[in-house]
């Protein structure tokens, strides 16, 4: 586990917080001897993990290809 002193740990902490992220923790040591480790915490949820939408009925081909083309419209 790498180890930083606090004014190392506040001068660079976006590289600070990669080091955690890749290698598990990291050390951070205050001038009065106290130490304390900085670990990323564990995802519950993939990112990718998003609410689906509960439809009354089933969606026909013709509402489908519809609706993305009112979406393209509007994007423009």
């Amino acid at each position: 586990m790498k180890s930083y002193t606090f004014s190392e740990a506040r001068q660079n902490f976006a590289a600070l917080l990669e080091q955690a992220r890749r290698d598990g923790a990291v050390r951070i040591q205050r001038r009065d001897g106290q130490s304390f480790v900085l670990m990323p915490e564990a995802q519950k949820t993939s990112p990718l993990d998003i609410p689906g939408v509960q439809l009354s009925r089933p969606l026909t081909r013709k509402e489908l290809l519809e609706s993305i083309q009112e979406s393209r419209r509007n994007d423009e």
